[in-house]
């Protein structure tokens, strides 16, 4: 790789409240209204039994189903679906990739279910570079070791940008070295890039 290639910028990405919608609380609360379930009794069980198990891959999302589905009764396969899809729908940051990867390098690194993500990257996914989700490598954030596994993967020397709407997270790799921007519920994030570039 050559010195030009080294000094190329590597942008990494969160996708929730980066590239796309986080799902808490709109998808929680779509589950409550449909099942005339209070949303904190089934949501404080899902983060005690499965959450973590979910977006580490430790359970698949079938099993995720499943579990849901048990909970509540009321719903059917097909509604729950259907909330998640209408929950994660893509953000304006979205439309940007292709100009920002005119003049850096594209990563994702995300808390996330490959299965419901990929649907949304597909369409932007040539404008990506490594795609690292914590469902398909059994790592999440904040953890130092999911950073390591993408500094692993990113040219060294290379100077990095991590986006990323939680604060915790952008801690963690600011102790390894990247530049952080918090991703704010407006979008005023989106205009820095250009700065940054």
């Amino acid at each position: 790789m050559n010195a030009m290639n080294r000094k190329r910028t590597q942008l990494v990405l969160d996708i929730g409240g980066v590239l796309a919608t986080n799902l808490s609380p709109v998808f929680w609360h779509k589950l409550a209204e449909a099942s005339g379930m209070a949303v904190e009794s089934f949501y404080a069980d899902y983060k005690r039994r499965i959450s973590k198990e979910l977006w580490t891959g430790q359970i698949t999302e079938p099993a995720f189903w499943q579990w849901l589905l048990l909970q509540l009764p009321s719903l059917d396969d097909g509604q729950a679906k259907q909330y998640l899809s209408e929950s994660l729908t893509a953000l304006p940051a979205m439309e940007k990739l292709a100009g920002w990867s005119e003049r850096a390098d594209i990563h994702i690194l995300s808390n996330h279910v490959a299965e419901w993500v990929n649907p949304l990257l597909e369409p932007v996914r040539h404008h990506l570079g490594t795609v690292t989700l914590s469902s398909e490598i059994g790592m999440k954030k904040p953890s130092a070791d999911i950073y390591a596994y993408v500094n692993g993967q990113l040219p060294q020397e290379a100077p990095i940008v991590f986006v990323d709407d939680q604060d915790i997270n952008l801690r963690q790799a600011e102790r390894h070295g990247w530049q952080t921007l918090l991703a704010d519920e407006d979008g005023h994030w989106i205009n820095k890039i250009a700065a940054l570039l």
